[in-house]
């Protein structure tokens, strides 16, 4: 991997973490349709963590006020008052299933779905159909702090479909949040706030690999571009899809999928 493939890899990466377009499909797509090498399995996971680090960075960042006082709130003593209380346990439980999913899941779905660029493209299009018809016929009413408990960990079940590329994260879970009748921007805000610990926890899990063999020379190197890019841009991506969705229906995002889709699918079959 050289640089230039580090810095499109890291954008890919902080746009569609956190944009409803799935990263894990870009990061599939683009060395495919480039004919980019993988690199070796060590220079593979040095970059994995590099991207997965930055745009941890980014979420933590952005929302770190509102993270520590979630943080807090979960040594207090009970309290169903306390609103900040409740939406940090609530968080903690929506973890669970993509937690579980990923423990059992992840290595059957990288080793199943990975080279399977049809499917992932197929998959693209419908979740995108799919966010659409979320954001079209949900109520678009209730703000964050109206989520009950059972309804937070319908969404992380939600976000534990993100293991499949194509789905995304984010969309997953702003879908759901659509369907249970948030407004795009307090739909848009959960997903947010439940993405910080799972990918802090994820990163953390990928890290300690590195620990015993740590990158060096240039693999270094290309893991601070990784970083810094996706960080960066991951960053932008979440101030820009707040803001945009206050005044903005979820359309951009699913004709963007469609485009890509589209021509994925018709590249596929060129190469056929």
């Amino acid at each position: 991997m050289n640089l230039v493939e580090a810095v499109v890899l890291g954008i890919l990466q902080g746009l569609g973490e956190f944009l409803p377009i799935s990263s894990s499909a870009h990061l599939l797509i683009a060395p495919w349709l480039f004919g980019w090498q993988e690199g070796s399995p060590q220079e593979k996971l040095v970059f994995d963590v590099a991207l997965h680090l930055g745009t941890t960075v980014a979420i933590i960042g952005y929302f770190r006020h509102d993270l520590w006082r979630l943080l807090r709130a979960l040594f207090r003593p009970a309290n169903p008052n306390r609103d900040e209380g409740r939406m940090a346990w609530m968080i903690l439980l929506a973890c669970v299933p993509g937690a579980a999913a990923g423990a059992l899941f992840e290595d059957v779905i990288e080793q199943s779905i990975r080279t399977q660029i049809a499917l992932i493209a197929a998959l693209l299009m419908l979740m995108g159909v799919i966010l659409f018809l979320a954001d079209h016929f949900g109520r678009r009413e209730r703000p964050v702090d109206s989520l009950r408990l059972f309804e937070g960990f319908l969404i992380g079940c939600a976000q534990a479909l993100a293991l499949i590329p194509g789905v995304s994260r984010s969309g997953a879970t702003i879908t759901a949040g659509l369907m249970l009748g948030l407004t795009r921007e307090a739909a848009a805000r959960f997903s947010f706030l439940l993405s910080a610990p799972i990918t802090l926890g994820a990163t953390l899990w990928t890290f300690r690999h590195l620990v015993k063999s740590p990158p060096a020379g240039e693999q270094l190197l290309i893991m601070t571009v990784g970083v810094l890019t996706s960080g960066i841009v991951g960053y932008l991506s979440i101030a820009f899809l707040l803001r945009y969705l206050r005044t903005h229906s979820v359309n951009l995002f699913l004709w963007y999928r469609l485009a890509v889709g589209l021509l994925v699918l018709a590249v596929w079959w060129m190469r056929r």
